[in-house]
């Protein structure tokens, strides 16, 4: 997941989230420790993986979760991953409902809001949809004032590229952009509890409008994910032996493509022109490309050496702008290329020899084909400790590659 806009919106989101929590994020004792929770129970509907993975979270913090599904299978495997409890279940003895949480996909999430703050009229909703603008009018237009009071949009930029309870992890949203897409009627109690809630499982939260939203995740989310499966769609009738060939660089670029085809569906229909604006600017861009390749007759034909070229240093610019490491500023780190035997434990080890040495790895990218006797990882360091690192490592008869 991205988190960047034209002007480095999750960028400065996240700086601009810390900055207003102020006494909450330290009440919250650094993302995630559970000594500073605004609700003391939770109802989440839709037991998919960010609702198990909220349930997980919630309940290591030890809140009452109750969980709620139209399928009962989905429901019970959230449950027996320790999520919480079926509502239904314990709804005859549980106390009311403080907050209700639909984690469900944007095309039925507005109903199920408004659905909800029927249902249970004291407790605060919100909704963790990928999309805010048609779920946010949907409810202005279908609840009353009233109950639009207690209705506040959310998003948690978290995610994985499988879904299900069955990959959902209570550290999902360690680190993550948790966006509160809040309306008029809406008290500034309410947001506070949402946010303080927010940072109680290590996510980061700040407002946004909810087209504004809209834009944003159509840029660094949707269409990254649309262009990761048109990729992917290319190997579907690739030859074996050019497969075999594949690297690192195509494993990262299409590890999203192996995501659910009907979430996503759900997804793209509930946001689509900003989606579109983004896809024409990359048509435009990639229709330039295409053109300068078909009219070359060598590699150094008039144009096509200049627009490679420019190709390329705009995604250079590009990237240079993702926010790094808990949205700070982008960061360049110096890699460090270890030689990694292919037997059980000798992972463990590198990390043991690396921890040992007190010093701390900021990204790891394995690469490692099928069969191989070996594999490398690249090890992300601060640029002053590489040459250290490489040295202690040599010396523990670790292998180390040139970059």
């Amino acid at each position: 997941m991205g988190e960047n806009r034209q002007n480095t919106v999750f960028g400065a989101g996240r700086a601009e989230g810390q900055e207003k929590l102020g006494t909450e994020q330290k009440l919250g004792a650094a993302q995630g420790s559970g000594e500073f929770t605004p609700f003391s129970n939770a109802l989440i509907i839709g037991t998919g993986l960010l609702g198990t993975s909220l349930g997980l979270a919630l309940k290591a913090q030890n809140l009452a979760v109750y969980l709620r599904d139209i399928s009962p299978t989905a429901l019970c495997l959230a449950r027996d991953m320790g999520a919480g409890e079926p509502w239904e279940e314990a709804a005859a003895t549980a106390q009311e409902v403080q907050l209700v949480v639909i984690a469900a996909p944007p095309d039925v999430a507005g109903p199920l809001v408004v659905s909800a703050l029927h249902e249970f009229p004291n407790a605060l909703v919100s909704d963790v949809a990928s999309v805010k603008d048609a779920v946010h009018k949907y409810v202005s237009e279908n609840a009353s004032p009233k109950e639009a009071a207690r209705y506040i949009g959310s998003h948690p930029m978290a995610g994985r590229e499988r879904s299900g309870a069955a990959f959902a992890r209570a550290d999902l949203f360690m680190g993550a952009p948790w966006v509160l897409v809040k309306n008029e009627q809406v008290t500034p109690d309410s947001v506070h509890r949402l946010q303080a809630l927010a940072v109680s499982v290590g996510a980061v939260p700040f407002e946004m409008h909810p087209e504004e939203h809209d834009k944003a995740v159509a840029l660094v989310s949707h269409v990254p994910q649309l262009v990761s499966s048109l990729l992917g769609a290319r190997l579907a009738d690739a030859p074996v032996r050019a497969l075999g060939l594949a690297g690192g660089g195509l494993r990262d670029t299409t590890r999203i493509a192996a995501s659910d085809p009907k979430l996503w569906a759900a997804i793209i229909g509930a946001n689509t022109q900003p989606i579109a604006k983004v896809l024409r600017d990359y048509l435009c861009d990639l229709t330039q490309l295409v053109s300068a390749l078909e009219h070359a007759t060598s590699a150094s034909s008039p144009g096509l050496i200049g627009e490679v070229t420019r190709v390329m240093h705009q995604g250079n610019r590009g990237v240079a702008r993702i926010p790094g490491k808990h949205g700070g500023a982008p960061r360049q780190y110096a890699e460090v290329l270890v030689v990694i035997p292919d037997k059980p434990g000798e992972l463990a080890r590198l990390f043991n020899d690396v921890g040992v040495l007190g010093i701390n790895i900021e990204d790891l990218n394995l690469e490692h084909s099928p069969g191989g006797a070996v594999g490398i990882a690249q090890l992300l360091v601060e640029p002053n400790v590489a040459p250290f690192l490489s040295k202690a490592l040599r010396e523990k008869g670790w292998g180390i590659a040139a970059g």
